[in-house]
């Protein structure tokens, strides 16, 4: 019995490298002559890094950069196996993760951490990007991103803009003196959203109160976001407020296609690609994957999602596995999914889950295995 394991992340709780070794450790319990290959997958947000920077036997290199309220971290960006692309994750510096709950302030927190991240790499000598949005604790528009990389913003006094989404209402003029030279930049942007910088789906009203936000500071932010498209549009010639994905990550996304000129991809479809998925499931007799919830989200563009569509094709049947299950059978159906199940096995709080997420996964998966070893001819 070949069994492929390819999860991604539960939030919060465990990466996708501890989920695999989980479900892995099941997997022999029920079955110790299974053969078991892991594949670790990440969608473009938290993971993504490490996941691609180990399947290429990449290496990593620390920063201290700016965090998003203006404290210093360490972060550190990966250099991928082909020594010239550089992969950054946006929640390494700009996350919400490095913002305790109490301090959240989608007004002002910037991503110029993120940036300093890319001045680093680009002073190193790459060339080449790629860039995992999600997990952001900010709402500026990748505003304070652009900074790091030169981008003058001036208000109508001529003084310059200080940091985080708010301050961008005032927003008059852009000065780039450094433009031309970041034009050799080749940006890929990994995302699993396709929503517009502004709107009813935009980054501000869908996103902020994730960060934060009070109802009042959602409308604040998205007139902010609408004055940096307005004077964005005046300054490099067209529009970029309406692309899909421009919302993504407090509208990270409309800066980087806007102003460095990149390209987005699903993340999944990235992931997958760069550690040969479809190949190695061509192989297998059953797939397990999983994450920490498996939600309407999951159907549009998550690790769940692209592992299913590739099966499919494959003819391999697909088990997930996830903290939570609202997904009902017909949207399991839809997706691929042989079938979905929580690893929750009695009443517990999530400090409990959280705490006991490795023996959860491998119980799950443990009993997965038996039935499906029971039920198979």
């Amino acid at each position: 019995m070949r069994v492929l394991i390819a999860p991604d992340s539960f939030k919060g709780s465990l990466t996708s490298r501890q989920v695999a070794s989980a479900m892995a450790r099941g997997v022999k319990r029920a079955c110790p002559e299974a053969d078991v290959l892991c594949l670790p997958l990440a969608d473009g947000g938290e993971g993504t890094m490490e996941v691609l920077v180990e399947a290429t036997g990449g290496w990593y290199v620390p920063v201290q950069v700016t965090g998003p309220l203006g404290d210093p971290v360490t972060a550190r960006y990966g250099v991928l196996g082909d020594r010239e692309t550089v992969v950054v994750e946006l929640a390494a510096a700009s996350g919400l993760g490095l913002v305790p709950h109490e301090r959240r302030d989608p007004l002002r927190a910037t991503t110029y951490g993120t940036g300093e991240l890319l001045r680093h790499a680009w002073e190193a000598g790459h060339r080449r990007f790629v860039i995992a949005l999600g997990g952001s604790a900010t709402n500026d528009g990748g505003a304070g991103l652009l900074q790091a990389l030169g981008v003058r913003l001036y208000d109508a006094q001529g003084r310059l803009l200080p940091p985080g989404g708010a301050a961008l209402a005032r927003l008059a003029r852009v000065e780039w003196p450094e433009r031309e030279r970041w034009r050799a930049a080749e940006v890929t942007v990994l995302c699993d959203v396709d929503n517009p910088l502004l709107g009813p789906h935009g980054a501000s009203r869908v996103f902020g109160p994730q960060k934060g936000a009070t109802p009042e500071m959602v409308e604040q932010l998205e007139r902010a976001l609408a004055r940096w498209a307005d004077v964005s549009a005046a300054f490099l010639g067209e529009d970029h407020r309406h692309r899909p994905g421009a919302g993504a990550a407090g509208g990270t996304g409309f800066a980087l296609l806007a102003y460095l000129r990149a390209r987005m991809r699903p993340g999944i479809e990235a992931v997958m690609e760069t550690v040969g998925f479809a190949e190695r499931a061509a192989g297998a007799d059953l797939i397990l994957t999983g994450e920490g919830k498996l939600d309407r989200q999951t159907l549009h563009g998550k690790a769940v999602a692209g592992v299913c569509r590739v099966a499919k094709s494959r003819g391999v049947p697909v088990i997930a596995l996830a903290g939570t299950v609202e997904l009902e059978g017909k949207d399991c159906e839809g997706l691929g999914l042989a079938g979905a199940f929580s690893i929750l096995n009695r009443p517990m709080t999530l400090a409990e889950a959280v705490a006991e997420g490795e023996r959860l996964v491998a119980h799950a998966a443990e009993q997965v295995i038996r039935l499906w070893r029971h039920a198979s001819p």
